[in-house]
């Protein structure tokens, strides 16, 4: 089992949420192996707590106190939110831990995620600091670092089956779209905009619906925690920029899998969206692990000028752009130079696939080294420092 980086609440209660298949259970298992752990995966579980909400008291009054609740898959019963916030607020000591792949269910009973009452917190696939030398970067590219296809004993078949499985079990299940052969459509269309400009007018023809139906379906996609978009950054903008923002699945492996694929499409045109999508899985880890108040976003001016990803917030103003290739060509550098003049407070990085470097101002660094070092709470400017040419692929 490998250790995560996730580190849970000390005292509070708190949700946990997470794509499928990122280990949320067996983490919280082996973190808690003293709780009372209420699996609403289990039907059984589910139709018994759901048909009578009210029995998770009598259940919680008989555990030995000073002990966690864990409720598995809390959107499979949200009605026991009610309860709980009301237990929380009798007994300030009662500690609860919600786990929870899609927080559209939750949204909707009102609640509001127990007003407060309960922290929010996140697990994402593996980083590649916590696989260690077990992390491959072709692999990664390739089948992802979900832990539920990592751990799998044939990871492609369990690749193939993911986006199938939320699916049915999610969108199907929890009746959160009408029509599940369009939404299935929809997946494929937005497989095409992963890593570019986010235009829902596109994907509702592409996916033959209407624009206000495909917004309805990114909203799905988003709670479901299958992707995630990133705004553009606009702090004290001296140039025109670009309205529509960008999408990302949420690992490269879900974004090959839902990709169709024929004889004329070459494996090289994935590996770059496959990267970036990496490195945007693992910004996202480590700022939500490293628990600081840091935003992602990118920059695209309407002349064309783009920088894949900007960290801005406590840890610092970082520029970051992705390449897959070894050699460092000047357009590759003309985003980030364009934003270096915009902002000479932010320090330009390319990640791409040679060696430690600096061209022109811009620190070159080997993608795979800067993944390895990506460790939440070490500082940014420390990591950067750290990547060397040892750290390049061999």
């Amino acid at each position: 089992m490998f250790g995560r980086f996730f580190t849970p609440p000390v005292a509070s209660s708190y949700f946990l949420f997470g794509p499928r298949g990122t280990g949320k259970s067996t983490w919280l298992r082996d973190r808690y192996p003293e709780g009372l752990v209420i699996d609403l995966n289990d039907p059984e579980e589910e139709r018994y707590y759901g048909a009578a909400p009210e029995r998770l008291e009598s259940t919680v009054s008989s555990h030995p106190a000073g002990r966690p609740v864990v409720i598995d898959e809390v959107q499979r019963a949200p009605q026991l939110l009610s309860v709980v916030h009301r237990l929380v607020e009798r007994d300030k000591e009662l500690r609860f831990v919600l786990t929870g792949s899609s927080a559209r269910k939750l949204r909707r009973t009102g609640v509001d995620l127990l007003a407060g009452r309960a922290l929010l917190t996140t697990m994402h696939p593996f980083m590649a600091a916590e696989l260690g030398a077990a992390f491959s970067l072709d692999h990664a590219l390739t089948l992802g670092l979900i832990p539920l296809v990592v751990d799998a004993a044939e990871p492609e078949s369990a690749l193939r089956t993911y986006a199938a499985l939320y699916v049915r079990e999610e969108v199907q299940a929890e009746g959160l779209v009408r029509n599940v052969g369009a939404f299935s459509r929809f997946l494929e269309a937005a497989s095409f905009s992963h890593g570019a400009a986010l235009n829902v007018s596109n994907l509702a023809r592409e996916c033959q619906v209407e624009r206000k139906v495909a917004a309805t379906y990114l909203s799905v996609l988003e709670d479901l925690l299958i992707g995630f978009s990133l705004p553009v950054f606009r702090r004290r903008s001296r140039r025109k920029l670009t309205s529509h923002p960008k999408l990302y699945l949420v690992d490269p492996g879900v974004f090959r899998s839902l990709r169709p694929r024929g004889p004329l499409d070459q494996d090289s045109e994935l590996a770059g969206p496959a990267l970036e999508g990496l490195v945007a899985q693992h910004l996202r880890a480590w700022i939500a692990y490293t628990g600081r108040r840091d935003s992602l976003s990118f920059w695209r001016t309407r002349s064309g000028s783009e920088v894949d990803f900007v960290l801005y917030g406590e840890s610092g103003f970082f520029a970051l752009e992705v390449k897959r290739s070894s050699v460092v060509h000047p357009r590759d550098l003309s985003g980030l130079r364009a934003f270096a003049a915009d902002y000479p407070e932010a320090t330009p990085v390319l990640l791409y696939g040679g060696r430690r470097t600096l061209v022109n101002g811009v620190l070159c660094l080997p993608c795979e080294g800067f993944l390895r070092a990506l460790v939440p709470g070490r500082p940014l400017d420390d990591i950067l420092a750290a990547v060397g040419d040892r750290d390049r692929p061999t």
